[in-house]
């Protein structure tokens, strides 16, 4: 079978961490560093795309089995977000609210879709999966794409002329992505703690239970500096800033203990590590907690946090080196 036909839904995963790495680093001063990554990100998303369209029409079997299938379906998300944080990119980069504003409208047309397909195949699915078998660290993407929607809107609402409807989009996914991680980590938390593991299924793709966090305190930090935009918001803000404070505190205590975890998993049980997409799903929580904490300081004034990001992007840089550099390893392998 062709690497196009078994190519992974979630792919997209290396557009977001690609992107938010790229932010970090021109928010940090990197600038060279930060636009070579976009462009980088804009040949990516592209190709992406159409590897993705090429398989939808040569290999749809393949396709309509993953959509059916409970614990990949979750990971077509990845496009919404990857397209959310591209949109980001050219914002905060380039100041291009038009490309920002027709990526961020295509994202949510890939959010509406992928997260229905998502529940209607878990719910309607007549052999349901145990919660062993069905939740795993990927199924946290529902909450980075909704957080996503928040963060490139508001973004967007600085300049727009209906900035109080765009800003209660952003709320409301603020929200619901808040409330669904609350009701998904009890979900991943039982699993661990009530369920064995082996070291296979404790891929990289736990370290979103971090980075869904840290996206969520990025989308709150976002809102708090929008402030002065919506009356409403300024009502509320003190609440916002309590649970994005919680958000970022969250995430902070995730690190050492997905730390562990990968120790146990390839110091402990020998597990070799081998280039795998899920990889990108390490990457992207390291450069989003370095974009998050930076926000969240300039939002709250919360200087002690103000070497935070510079340890951290390091470590996302180092991340985002090894997996591309894995990734380029793996191509060449397959020619």
């Amino acid at each position: 079978m062709s690497r196009l036909a078994t190519m992974p839904p979630g792919y997209f995963a290396l557009v977001m961490a690609t992107g938010i790495v790229s932010i970090g680093s021109y928010f940090l001063g990197f600038r060279e560093l930060g636009f070579a990554l976009l462009w980088l990100n804009v040949v990516q998303y592209l190709a992406l795309i159409g590897f993705t369209v090429l398989r939808f029409i040569r290999h749809r079997p393949e396709f309509v089995a993953d959509l059916l299938n409970e614990s990949k379906v979750v990971t077509f998300l990845t496009a919404s977000a990857g397209t959310f944080i591209l949109g980001s990119q050219f914002v905060i980069l380039l100041k291009r609210n038009d490309v920002g504003t027709a990526l961020w409208v295509v994202g949510i047309v890939f959010w509406i879709a992928f997260v229905s397909a998502f529940f209607t195949t878990v719910i309607t699915r007549r052999d349901k999966p145990t919660v062993a078998e069905g939740i795993t660290g990927a199924t946290l993407i529902l909450v980075v794409a909704t957080e996503g929607m928040s963060v490139l809107g508001t973004l967007l609402a600085a300049s727009a002329s209906s900035k109080e409807r765009i800003l209660f989009v952003c709320l409301s996914a603020y929200a619901v992505g808040a409330i669904l991680y609350l009701i998904f980590i009890t979900l991943i938390l039982f699993r661990w703690m009530f369920f064995s593991l082996d070291a296979g299924t404790l891929t990289p793709s736990y370290w979103i239970n971090m980075g869904a966090l840290a996206i969520t305190t990025l989308a709150g930090s976002r809102l708090i500096l929008s402030v002065d935009e919506w009356p409403f918001l300024r009502e509320i803000v003190v609440f916002v800033k309590g649970v994005t404070f919680s958000c970022w505190a969250m995430a902070a205590w995730w690190i050492p203990l997905l730390i562990i975890a990968g120790l146990w998993r390839h110091a402990v049980q020998r597990v070799p590590i081998r280039y795998d997409p899920q990889y990108w799903s390490l990457v992207f929580p390291l450069g989003m907690f370095t974009v998050a904490t930076i926000l969240f300081e300039k939002a709250t004034g919360l200087t002690m946090l103000h070497s935070v990001p510079r340890i951290t992007i390091g470590l996302a840089w180092v991340a985002w080196v090894l997996t591309f550099a894995g990734m380029l390893r793996s191509f060449r392998k397959a020619v």
